[in-house]
């Protein structure tokens, strides 16, 4: 008979808070950015200003999902964090491809250089903290 697997840490402990306190951060400084942005100057640059938004939804749900830990928690936590990543390469790449389409920058522009690459590194510690952290059914007996 096979022995059941170790039990595994869930998100929202150890390391796991860390992360749910960064994408906190993230969310409160995206939200507040973008918020300011939009109320002031939304027609200087619509994209990057929505861009922004869209980040920050993504970090707030992010952290809700890695906080809420079940399965349900963790999907929403791994939908989000291959979404930021998947956002973060992509409005990286086309920010220094086409700048002209970035007249501001964007919470993900030039793969989060404004704030130290954070944007870039986070999406990939949430990836690799969830696959840390998941469950493993032990092997069927043969």
């Amino acid at each position: 008979m096979a022995e059941p697997s170790p039990a595994r840490p869930r998100t929202n402990s150890g390391p796991g808070r860390l992360l749910i306190a960064v994408y906190l951060l993230f969310a409160i400084a995206a939200s507040s950015r973008a918020t300011l942005q939009i109320v002031t100057r939304f027609d200087e640059a619509p994209l990057a200003y929505l861009l922004s938004a869209l980040a920050a939804v993504v970090y707030i749900v992010a952290a809700a999902g890695l906080a809420r830990a079940g399965h349900a928690g963790r999907r929403i936590a791994l939908a989000c964090c291959a979404l930021e990543l998947v956002g973060v390469v992509g409005v990286g790449t086309f920010s220094l491809a086409r700048p002209h389409l970035f007249p501001d920058e964007t919470v993900w522009s030039g793969f989060g250089s404004g704030y130290g690459y954070i944007p870039l590194v986070l999406p990939i510690l949430g990836l690799v903290w969830l696959r840390h952290t998941r469950s493993r059914t032990a092997p069927a007996p043969s």
